[in-house]
């Protein structure tokens, strides 16, 4: 059970971190342009992608741990 768990969130924290666009931010991935700031305040879904790939990085490492221990 805890493997599956693993993997689910393996394969979601992939996908987060693929439709994240580190230059342009959100709209670069729907063809918009990019500014020609370096630095951009994120907001809306672009915050959410970025706190959701935090927290599912979070949560795989936890999985991962767990899993050492458990089957130790």
């Amino acid at each position: 059970m805890l493997a599956i768990a693993q993997i689910v969130i393996s394969l979601v924290l992939i996908v987060l971190i693929l439709i994240q666009e580190r230059s342009s931010g959100l709209s670069g991935l729907f063809g918009g342009g990019g500014g020609g700031s370096s630095y951009e305040t994120r907001r809306g879904l672009e915050k959410f992608i970025f706190w959701g790939t935090l927290i599912a990085a979070f949560l795989f490492g936890v999985l991962a741990i767990l899993n050492l221990v458990l089957k130790s």
